[in-house]
């Protein structure tokens, strides 16, 4: 394994670096000292972090290609970083490489309402391109709890869902064209405007490829109508396993609704604690179930939720009678991190996706895993389609905790996986995931992705050290696991 830089290396690289990107950049978008590195050493993923050797913050697209064709040709690792809101550790510096900030791209360059499109810049906000759209009677489905502070560069990055992306599909099926730059600062664009894509497709090769593939700097995003009216369903349960069956239930109906998310007891706790959104904290769980469209079609299908939901064993139903109140239902959910820092020092967001008929399994199996590892975990997720968000909560400067967190989050996934799931449904890998790619994908899977990364990078310059582990990390985890006793899946190992 390669040996961590020294201090007097550091300082002989950054010096270098300082020198040969002054040439590219204004002073003032040139930042290499501690007090101007330190706020870019970790995304939201806290208990990683690492000060970047500097941070470029680039104006035009012509600054960006020179501080890519600078950088590679001195060989210096490029991590590409937008608003900071990921969950992964995807945007962690590297020791000896450029933290290049797109912060400043942040124009919605056309609004297109007959097309039904918004071409934006990477560091537009998730939330701003509806904001922009509204008038228009349009807006962009994906919707990321961050989406107040997240950008779309960040969101293509990742994958990105959110509340209501059940319906309305992720990043992926909402996004039609990514414009950027290789490591080289060689233009490239994926997919199209237009109905097809000359050459191969490879739009879904870049969205959630983690910035390992190009530097992402404009895309066109697809537009839908806001529908005539919403309405949502809050569902109480008194037991997890009928709240998961309850899931099942809905979507085995022919039911899709707009948003389908649960909440366990704890989780609904700290949140109504938080933004008092009227929730029922006798219920060890809640769904919140959406339905959107005309208001006809809005009236039949609250009627055929609520009847699923009873037979299911629903104890309580609340359904909206204004708009104020399907916001306030959905300001819990919404506010599900925030409400878990209040109670916790800090916390682990895990991203494991399982089928949703063994929603309830994996639920019982997280409440076991509180006791193994001595940690409390508040679970909320999109339970439509079975991305679970598990905070494990715990404090990072008790090293002992952050362990156990690690490990917890560890056999979160791997569980998971065994239950026929897999690490990430929206979040990512970053850094968090990478021993727990070891377990999901074979060394014959793991080295296809890495030809991929070759193909577009191949000094391995643009975000390294990510999404991809190399074969002596999975077999030194795989050894680990063994000498731990942790080995809680025999049969999925693939080291």
């Amino acid at each position: 394994m390669q040996s961590e830089p020294t201090p007097a290396e550091r300082a002989a690289r950054q010096s270098e670096l300082v020198q040969a990107l002054a040439t590219c950049l204004p002073a003032d978008a040139l930042l290499y000292q501690p007090e101007d590195t330190t706020p870019y050493e970790c995304d939201g993923l806290t208990a990683y972090r690492q000060r970047p050797l500097l941070v470029c913050l680039p104006q035009t697209e012509e600054q960006v290609r020179a501080i890519l064709q600078t950088c590679h040709r001195l060989r210096a690792p490029v991590v590409a970083r937008g608003a900071g809101t990921g969950l992964s550790g995807g945007a962690l510096p590297h020791p000896m490489g450029v933290t290049l900030s797109l912060a400043r791209f942040n124009r919605i360059v056309q609004i297109d309402p007959l097309a039904r499109t918004a071409r934006v810049q990477c560091g537009v906000r998730n939330l701003a391109i509806s904001e922009a759209a509204a008038r228009h009677g349009l807006y962009y489905a994906p919707d990321p709890s961050s989406q107040i502070a997240c950008s779309i560069g960040g969101n293509i990055a990742e994958n990105s869902g959110g509340v209501h992306c059940l319906k309305y599909g992720l990043t992926l099926h909402n996004v039609l064209r990514v414009r950027g730059y290789t490591v080289q600062g060689e233009p490239v664009e994926f997919g199209s405007e237009a109905l097809d894509t000359p050459g191969l497709d490879l739009l879904a090769a870049v969205i959630g490829s983690e910035g390992m593939l190009a530097v992402t700097l404009e895309a066109t995003v697809r537009l839908i109508p806001k529908p005539q009216t919403a309405r949502c369903i809050m569902a109480s349960f008194a037991d997890v396993r009928d709240a998961g069956n309850a899931v099942a239930a809905v979507i085995g109906e022919g039911i899709i609704p707009a948003g389908l998310e649960m909440m366990d007891g704890p989780m609904t706790r700290a949140v109504e604690d938080f933004v008092h959104a009227g929730y029922d904290l006798a219920a060890a769980a809640i769904l919140l179930c959406e339905s959107d469209g005309t208001s006809e079609e809005v009236e039949e299908e609250i009627a055929r939720m609520g009847q699923v939901l009873r037979a299911a064993g629903a104890t309580a139903i609340a359904v909206s009678q204004s708009e104020e109140e399907r916001l306030r239902f959905w300001s819990g959910r919404k506010n599900a991190f925030p409400a878990s820092g209040r109670i916790s020092p800090d916390y682990m967001c895990m991203d494991s996706t399982i089928p949703r008929k063994r929603l309830a399994d994996i639920l019982l199996a997280i409440a076991e895993m509180e006791k193994k590892y001595g940690l409390r975990c508040c679970n909320v997720f999109h339970a439509g389609d079975g991305n679970l968000h598990p905070l494990i909560l715990f404090d990072a400067n008790d090293a002992d905790q952050l362990q156990r967190a690690e490990a917890f989050g560890a056999d979160i996934l791997e569980t998971s996986v065994a239950m026929g799931g897999t690490i990430t449904g929206e979040h990512g890998v970053g850094v968090e995931k990478l021993n727990s790619m070891c377990v999901q994908f074979s060394p014959a899977e793991r080295a296809q992705m890495l030809a991929l990364k070759h193909a577009f990078d191949p000094e391995g310059l643009l975000n390294p050290g990510k999404l991809i582990p190399t074969l002596s990390r999975c077999a030194e985890y795989g050894k680990m696991l063994v000498r731990g006793g942790r080995l809680a899946h025999p049969e999925l190992p693939r080291f």
